[in-house]
Parts: C-alpha cells; structure tokens; sequence
C-alpha cells in the first residue's frame, strides 16, 4: 500500500517489546517514529530504533509512561501527527483519547467516546443485548448492597461480582456462597473506586469450566469490518494468559461461524473502527456469552497475523488514518495453526517471583515461521518496575501437531542468562495431556500447578 501520507511521524506512547513492534511497523511504511522512555529505560531497544526519542519522567509508571501532559507535550513539540498506544497503559484511557483530540493528534485507535461507552461493562452488556449478541445470565449495576445481594440469591450462586470500569482482574470477586456476598461487594467496589475512580458494579453467573475464546476484529472508518477469526486464550494464571492459539482446537467449524458472526454484530452495532478484540466465554455445552470488547491490539495479535498473513499493526494505523481495508470477509483465508508463548521473567517454583537484572547470555530461536518478538537483548539490565514480560515465542505450523512441536523445539532453543524466567514451564504446559488434546480450560493451570508441587 505504500507510504501514509496523512502521517509523517507517529510517537509510540509505549516500551518493551510493543514499542519495538510498532517502530518497526513505522519504519516498513516510511513513517519516521519517536520513541518516549523512562529514566530507567534510557538504554531499551526501542529508544535506539526510533528516529527521536525523549525523556518522559522518573522510572515510576504513574510519573513517565502515564504522564499524559508531558507524552502530549513531547508530541506536539516533536510535530508528531498520531500516537500509538500499543498495549497497556494509556491504550484505553478514554480521558487521554479526548486530549489527544483537543490537541488535534490522532490516536491511534477508536474514539474517546467509543473506548467510554465499551469500557462501562454494564452498558456495554446492554448494547450486546439489543444487538443480539448473547451476554452471561446477570444484572445492571447495583448501588445497593442489600438489593444485590437479593439478586445474587435469584441468579443463583456461584456468582461473580464485577466492576463496571478497568480491567486486568481488578474488581472481580467470586462468591460461591451467600454468607460471603455482603463482604466481597463491598470489597470489589472498593478495589474498584480506588482503581478506576468508579465504584459501580454488576451480578453475573459464574460459569464454570469455561473455554475463553477472543474474536479479533479489523474495521475502518467506511463501515468496513472484518473478523480474523479466533484465538483459543484459556491457558490462564490468576487472570492473565500464558499461552495462545489460533484456531481453537475444541470449536466446531458452525460454532466459529456464530461466533465470528456475533463478533461482527457486536463491531456494527458500536460503529467501530480500529483494531478491537470480542472476547467470549465458551461453555461446557458449546454455549458461548459476550465477556467484553478490548477497543486496542492485544499482546497475542501475532497469533493471527501467523494464521492470516496480515499485518495488524500497520493495518491499525492506515485504518487511522483514513484508509479503506483492500479485503472483504470472504478474501479472508486462514493458514495452519499458530502458538504463542509468553516469556515473563519470573520464577514458577518460587511462586512466580518477579526477576530483574543484567541479561549474560541470550539466544533466540530460529527457523521458518518461528518469531520471537521482545525487546531484550544481550547486556540488557531488565528494570524491577514494570510488566514481567520479556518477550513472545509465536510459530505456525501446518496442523495444530506439526505448531506444537515447533514451540517445543523454539522454547528449547531459547536460552537467557541472568534472570529467572517460564520457559521450561511452558514446555511442560505444552506437554500435558490435557493441552495435547485440546480440553483444557481457564481452570486447567490451577491443577497444572497443584500436579506440579505434589
């Protein structure tokens, strides 16, 4: 497609190894990059590939990545036209999304209002609802304790008690029995007033086991939407994914249909444009309800790009800045299987203890269809202040059989010195019965683990 003239030069609001992702995406379509960086990140890889780069704070989040007056200041004097949030951060931070727009930059990604009405959890319920997307059997929100309580008694426990705003497991709280309802309300909205500055929440029943399947969405802003299919995300920690793949191997070809069809409803009926993510639950039945709509790139995006051949990031910012998507859905074709691993640098015997320090040795893997993004590398001191993710393993094979023993063989050749890190878990998580046959759940690590320890 060639170069984007409507945007010279994008400042990437990010770090590690999404930083780099998008910089190079930049760089293969001309577009010139600046890089922003914490005091503790003045030697990461990003701040190098980019064409500027500017000292945005103190090594603390809250002072750097998400000090949105100086990012925007840095923007405006740098004469960057659009910010790429990545993931994380200010990706969905509604209120930066309206800045950027008072400061006539383009965000990259939906609109502030847009990121507003999908982040409230209860109305985005709602609007699923009206446009026929199936949705978990609960409630609005609920201000009184004593009225919920009430409907917790008629849905029926196990129930979940969530918070309208934020994410990332915040909020959350699992009651499996009445005499405990009153305590974890009261503690959910609390978490969730101190969080996201919005102590609302709603009912939901508690579906247990549960497959968790997301729908990657593509849209422009011509009313143009493609759905990529789906990624299989149930392989999960305490809320946070592990492990990813694309196709799910415990979906039938109809129920992908469906699923791929209300994902497309749930796009339409927000008018959305951008990247965007659908993200289902998949019950024991094959039932599946609407959970959320994720409006920015997910870390597993190079799951589907394997599988499709398209590039999402640079999709993303064309689709900013105005283009129209080149495909329809039925020029959308699926290619093998893929399978992403997340390397985080922490120790799985020691209950998963963060690990920072200087990286003495790094070998990354290679071979056809094997990438590795990250964004360390040799002699790299790794912070103690920010995510544990050091980098992603993802490979395509040609059948779900052929894609699992090239991750094997990936993780085996991946060798980092220096830190503690999962890698050698993943290989045993790859090797368990329960994820060779494809039946595992969001529940499966939880028994991985106790196996483990006897």
């Amino acid at each position: 497609m060639g170069r984007i003239k409507q945007f010279k030069k994008v400042l990437v609001a990010n770090r590690g190894e999404i930083a780099v992702r998008i910089i190079r995406a930049c760089r293969e379509m001309g577009i010139s990059t600046v890089a922003i960086y914490s005091e503790a990140d003045k030697d990461a890889l990003h701040v190098s590939l980019a064409d500027e780069a500017y000292c945005v704070g103190p090594a603390q989040v809250g002072d750097s990545y998400l000090n949105m007056l100086n990012i925007l200041t840095i923007a405006v004097s740098s004469g960057a036209q659009a910010i790429h949030p990545g993931y994380g951060l200010l990706s969905e931070n509604a209120k930066f999304v309206s800045l950027c727009e008072k400061c006539n930059i383009t965000f990259i990604g939906p609109s502030s209002q847009m990121i507003e009405d999908l982040g409230d959890k209860d109305k985005a319920r709602k609007t699923m609802q009206k446009a026929g997307v199936p949705v978990t059997p609960g409630t609005e929100v609920i201000e009184d304790e004593n009225e919920a309580k009430a409907a917790a008694g008629k849905i029926g426990y196990p129930i979940l008690i969530k918070a309208r705003s934020g994410g990332g497991g915040r909020g959350i709280r699992l009651v499996e029995k009445e005499e405990d309802f009153l305590n974890a309300f009261r503690s959910a909205s609390s978490e969730a007033k101190s969080a996201f500055g919005d102590s609302g929440c709603y009912i939901e029943k508690f579906l247990k086991p549960v497959k968790h399947i997301e729908m990657q969405l593509l849209c422009d802003k011509h009313g143009n939407v493609l759905c990529l299919g789906e990624r299989e995300c149930s392989v999960q920690r305490k809320n946070q994914k592990l492990i990813e793949e694309s196709p799910s191997p415990s979906i039938t070809p109809e129920i992908r249909a469906k699923m791929m069809d209300a994902a497309t409803k749930a796009a339409k009926a927000v008018n959305y444009n951008s990247v965007g993510t659908v993200e289902f639950l998949l019950d024991k039945d094959k039932n599946f309800y609407f959970m959320e709509m994720n409006t920015r790139l997910q870390v597993e995006h190079g799951v589907t790009e394997m599988v499709t051949g398209l590039d999402l990031v640079q999709w993303q910012i064309r689709v900013a800045a105005g283009c129209k998507l080149d495909k329809t859905q039925d020029q959308i074709f699926f290619h093998g299987h893929a399978i992403e691993c997340r390397i985080n640098a922490e120790n799985p015997d020691k209950d998963f203890r963060p690990s920072c320090g200087k990286i003495t040795k790094l070998h990354i893997p290679g071979g056809s269809f094997v990438r590795f993004d990250t964004a360390i590398y040799q002699d790299y001191v790794i912070p103690p202040f920010y995510d544990s993710m050091v980098g992603k393993v993802i490979v395509q094979g040609r059948t779900r059989d052929l894609a699992i023993r090239k991750m094997k063989m990936a993780l085996s050749e991946l060798s980092i010195s220096g830190i503690d890190h999962n890698r050698n878990l993943q290989i045993e998580i790859l090797s368990a019965k329960e994820f060779i046959d494809g039946s595992y759940t969001t529940d499966f690590i939880e028994e991985f683990e106790k196996r483990r320890k006897k």
